[in-house]
């Protein structure tokens, strides 16, 4: 892997999964890591010990629900005043849960699509002037269900495939 030294990337919903796995990867290569999570307190503080440890001052945390698309504008902000520039995206954030089209709510269908699609979209717009002006990129997470549909999932196979249109 190249080395990413010097750069700066925010991860949504990095404190477990796979979305961890992606912040130790681009930690082990030089970035120095900002850990978005909604709930996970416990975890994402965890794993910021974890990477400060191996590299003092390399991992940050930022708290915040990304179905308030209005503050995400403070989750960048709170990101730039702990690193002083960004430059990778990686919106990984995700809800999964089954919802059959014969009884999904429009709860279920608006926490779908705001956690993969719409927060996506505008975490993207907030960070594009940070991201151009570092020659930065966006990695959007996407899975096989935006193109095969998953039986009994179709919100969040939906979501997925707009994700993909979008990116």
């Amino acid at each position: 892997m190249a080395t990413l030294q010097g750069k700066v990337a925010l991860l949504t919903g990095a404190a477990r999964r796979i979305g961890a796995a992606i912040a130790r990867t681009l930690h082990a290569a030089g970035a120095t890591v900002v850990i978005h999570y909604r709930n996970s307190a416990a975890d994402a503080e965890q794993l910021q010990a974890e990477l400060n440890a191996q590299r003092e001052n390399s991992c940050f945390l930022v708290r915040g629900d990304l179905l308030d698309i209005a503050n995400i504008p403070t989750l960048i902000t709170q990101t730039l005043a702990q690193t002083g520039r960004l430059d990778i995206l990686v919106n990984n954030a995700s809800s999964f849960y089954p919802t059959p089209l014969a009884s999904v709510t429009e709860q279920q269908f608006d926490d779908l699509i705001g956690t993969n699609l719409k927060a996506p979209l505008f975490m993207a717009q907030a960070v594009a002037p940070h991201l151009t002006a570092n020659h930065g990129c966006i990695v959007n997470m996407v899975d096989i269900h935006g193109i095969r549909p998953l039986q009994g999932y179709a919100a969040y196979g939906a979501a997925k495939a707009g994700l993909l249109m979008l990116t």
